[in-house]
């Protein structure tokens, strides 16, 4: 299996990860490599600053795509503060739940809107 690490401090070039835009620049790298059945490595290095917003964008997101298990296998992060791989597992938390009952949660949301 082919291996990638994506230097995410270079894909977006600054130490902050905050905006969705990024997130959803390195989604598409991600995206990519994994349709060719690539195993992605995430290096975090010189990122200081990581929101839950470009989290989601940039991870959360896949679970839209691609099935929690093929992602355990060919997704993982290094160099990651141990309060942002708290974060992490939060956004990948909420993803797999939204995406595993996305018509019943939008169903909730929607009723509950219209009231």
């Amino acid at each position: 299996m082919q291996e990638i690490t994506i230097n995410v401090f270079e894909k977006i070039g600054s130490t902050a990860a905050v905006s969705s835009e990024d997130g959803a620049l390195l989604f598409k790298l991600i995206s990519k490599a994994l349709k060719n059945e690539a195993k992605v490595i995430l290096d975090f290095n010189n990122v200081e600053l990581i929101t839950s917003t470009f989290l989601n964008a940039a991870i959360g997101q896949l679970y839209s795509s691609f099935e929690s298990p093929f992602l355990r296998g060919h997704l993982s992060v290094k160099t990651m503060a141990e309060d942002d791989l708290v974060l992490l597992k939060k956004v990948v938390d909420r993803a797999k739940e939204y995406f595993e009952n996305k018509e019943l949660i939008e169903k909730g949301i929607e009723e509950g809107l219209s009231r």
